[in-house]
C-alpha cells in the first residue's frame, strides 16, 4: 500500500479516474446492463474512495476497489427500484454478484470491454449527434458542458440528448457487442468520430490546470489500432488515416508545453523532440489512405504529415495546405475547417485576408473561445491592438483551460503595453 496521506489519496483517485474510467465504467455496463446504474453507482464509488483510502491507504488494486465497491452501490440502487425482487432473481444468475478481480486487460484482445462500449453507444438506431455523445460521457468521462462544447451547442441540449439515448438503449434493448462484420459499416463512421473526439480531449483538454490529457490520447489511439485489427484485412481508408492522423498529433506532445505548463505553439515548438517513430509509422499510413481518395480524415492528417515533415516552420508548404483545406471545405464544411483555412491564408496570403474571411463566421462561432484567440492573433499581426486587446479578453471570457487562459493573458498584456 501507498501512504494514506490526504495528497497522496486525492492523487491516486484522480489518477484511476483519469486512466481507468472507460474501463470501470465499461465493466460496470457490462455487468449491470444500464447505463444510469453503472454510471451513478461509479461516481458514488469515487466518492467513497476518497473517505475509505485516507484510513485504509491505497489498495493495493485501485481499479477492482473501486469496481467492486460500484457494484454494490449499483445492487443498493437496484434494491430501491420498483419490481426489484423479479430482477435481483435475473441479476443473481449474472455476474454481478461475482467477485470482481483485477481485470487483466491484452492489448491485442479484439473483444476489448471498452470497444464494445463504443459499438453499443454508436447503435444506427440513434441519431449520430446521440452516439457520439453518449460515448463521450460514457468511455470518454466527459462532463456534459465539456461534450457541449464540442458540437458548439448549449450544455441544456445536450444534457437532454444523453438523457434520451440511454433512455432509446434501454428501451429498446441495445445489445452490448461488438456487431458481425455485415454491420460494421453502418457504425464505423462515428465510431471514428468518437475516438477522434476522445483524442482531442486528450490533446486539448476543456478544463483544468493542463492542456494535455495524455491517457486519454493514448487510449483513442489504443482503441482505434483495435478497431483496425477489428476490421482486417481490409480496414476503411477512415480508419487507418485516423490512427495516421493521431500518431502525427501525438507525436508532438511533449513538446507543447514549456517546463512551466505553458502553451508552446507549433511554430516556437524543438522538433527535434518530436517523436519520430510515431512519424515513421504515420506518413505510409497516410499515403495508404490518400491512394484511395480524398476523404476528410485522410485529408487532416496529409496537413498533420506536411507539418511533421518540415524541418522548421518556415520550411512549412503552407500552399499546399490551403489547397488541402480546399479539399476538406468541399468535403466537409464547417465553421471549424474554414477558420483553419483562414489560418493557413494568412501564412500564404496575408492576415487582413485570413480576417476577411473568418469574419463571415462569426456569428456561427461567437462563443467558441478559439475563435476569438485566432482573431486576435491575426488583427495583432497587422497592428490593430485595441481591437486585438478586445477578441483576446473575449476569448479570456470562453476559455477554461488554465494553461491557455495563461498564454491569451500574456498576448493581452503585450498588446496593451
Amino acid at each position: 500500500m501507498t501512504s494514506n496521506t490526504k495528497p497522496d489519496v486525492n492523487q491516486a483517485i484522480d489518477s484511476v479516474y483519469r486512466s481507468d474510467w472507460s474501463r470501470i465504467i465499461a465493466t460496470l455496463i457490462r455487468l449491470i446492463g444500464d447505463f444510469d446504474v453503472a454510471e451513478e453507482s461509479a461516481q458514488e464509488a469515487f466518492t467513497a474512495a476518497v473517505k475509505q483510502w485516507e484510513s485504509t491507504g491505497v489498495p493495493e488494486l485501485p481499479r477492482a476497489w473501486i469496481i467492486q465497491t460500484a457494484r454494490y452501490k449499483a445492487i443498493d440502487c437496484l434494491r430501491r427500484r420498483e419490481r426489484f425482487t423479479s430482477k435481483l432473481k435475473d441479476y443473481t444468475a449474472s455476474e454481478l454478484f461475482v467477485t470482481i478481480e483485477e481485470p487483466s486487460y491484452d492489448t491485442n484482445e479484439i473483444l476489448d470491454e471498452r470497444l464494445r462500449l463504443i459499438f453499443t453507444c454508436c447503435h444506427p438506431s440513434l441519431s449520430v449527434e446521440a452516439q457520439v455523445a453518449l460515448t463521450l460521457r460514457m468511455l470518454g468521462g466527459l462532463e456534459t458542458d465539456e461534450i457541449a462544447r464540442a458540437f458548439l451547442v448549449p450544455t441544456a441540449t445536450m444534457a437532454q440528448r444523453l438523457v434520451r439515448a440511454k433512455r432509446k438503449i434501454r428501451d429498446a434493448g441495445i445489445p452490448y457487442t461488438v456487431p458481425d462484420m455485415n454491420e460494421m459499416p453502418t457504425r464505423v463512421d462515428a465510431v471514428l468520430t468518437v475516438i477522434y473526439l476522445i483524442f482531442n480531449e486528450g490533446y486539448a483538454a476543456t478544463r483544468g490546470e493542463g492542456i494535455i490529457r495524455p491517457n486519454m490520447s493514448k487510449e483513442a489511439i489504443r482503441l482505434c489500432r483495435l478497431v483496425k485489427m477489428l476490421m482486417e484485412p481490409q480496414p476503411p481508408t477512415e480508419v487507418t488515416a485516423l490512427l495516421a492522423l493521431m500518431l502525427l498529433h501525438d507525436s508532438r506532445r511533449d513538446t507543447r508545453l514549456d517546463e512551466f505548463g505553458n502553451l508552446v505553439l507549433l511554430e516556437e515548438q524543438d522538433r527535434s523532440r518530436w517523436d519520430r517513430s510515431k512519424i515513421a509509422e504515420a506518413l505510409p499510413l497516410v499515403e495508404e489512405a490518400l491512394r484511395h481518395g480524398a476523404k476528410p480524415f485522410a485529408l487532416q492528417a496529409a496537413i498533420a504529415a506536411l507539418h511533421c515533415q518540415a524541418a522548421c516552420a518556415e520550411e512549412t508548404d503552407w500552399q499546399q495546405i490551403v489547397q488541402l483545406y480546399n479539399l476538406l471545405e468541399r468535403l466537409q464544411p464547417s465553421p471549424i475547417v474554414l477558420l483553419n483555412r483562414a489560418v493557413a491564408i494568412a501564412m500564404v496570403e496575408s492576415p487582413t485576408a485570413a480576417l476577411v474571411l473568418i469574419d463571415d463566421i462569426a456569428n456561427e462561432l461567437e462563443d467558441y473561445h478559439l475563435f476569438h484567440a485566432t482573431r486576435a492573433d491575426l488583427l495583432r499581426r497587422v497592428g490593430a491592438l485595441q481591437e486585438a486587446a478586445q477578441s483576446y479578453t473575449r476569448a479570456l471570457a470562453l476559455v477554461t483551460n488554465d494553461s491557455e487562459r495563461r498564454f491569451l493573458e500574456e498576448r493581452l498584456r503585450q498588446v496593451q503595453i
